[in-house]
């Protein structure tokens, strides 16, 4: 079984953008060799937001940016926050499809790799996971709340580090934002809200 070419493309951008960027590498090894599974494409309304959006700036990674929208009609985009209090206006617009892990063309027991979209004004509220993860930012701009940290805010070419079940959450302003996210440790407990009753 092959993937489809616009999968095989974007891990090719994923490639060249872990040889070039040295935060990648130090955060995990992407494996010269993955293993491939079928996708069943599944549609959400942020899909279609991201590919209009015409506020994803990139210098230096437009290409990566360009290969995650091409291959997101293809992808099975999640809804990862179904049946939790997080209402219709964030079910519509956060974006998130995996390319190397459950639900992706690739996967390996190793690392998983996601991109995440969101528009402007879109609030991500505090969660965790057992994962380690590292947000690498591919377009446009986001604030990052890490608990315990200062508030940052990120561009493309920017990068943040999580740590294990560590609270976290993200707001955008006025610009959109894209960014490859990576994986390690537990790959397997999807993220949580830290305060499922609404605090913060």
């Amino acid at each position: 079984m092959m993937a489809h070419p616009v999968f095989e493309h974007l891990l090719a951008e994923v490639r060249n953008a872990f040889a070039t960027t040295e935060a990648l590498k130090a955060f995990c090894t992407l494996p010269s060799q993955l293993d491939e599974q079928e996708v069943t494409p599944f549609h959400v309304p942020a899909a279609d937001l991201m590919i209009a959006d015409r506020e994803l700036a990139a210098e230096g990674t437009a290409l990566l940016r360009d290969a995650f929208i091409a291959a997101s009609p293809q992808a099975q985009w999640r809804e990862t926050y179904k049946g939790t209090r997080m209402g219709s206006d964030f079910m519509d617009r956060f974006g998130c499809y995996c390319l190397i892990g459950g639900g992706g063309p690739y996967t390996s027991d190793q690392m998983g790799a996601y991109v995440v979209y969101m528009p402007p004004g879109l609030y991500y509220p505090f969660h965790h996971h057992p994962a380690k993860e590292l947000y690498y930012i591919i377009a446009g701009e986001a604030e990052f709340m890490l608990e315990g940290e200062d508030n940052k805010v990120l561009r493309a070419g920017e990068h943040l580090f999580h740590p294990s079940n560590r609270p976290h959450a993200t707001q955008t302003h006025d610009k959109p934002f894209m960014a490859l996210v990576l994986w390690r440790g537990d790959l397997g407990t999807k993220p949580v809200l830290t305060y499922p009753e609404g605090n913060t």
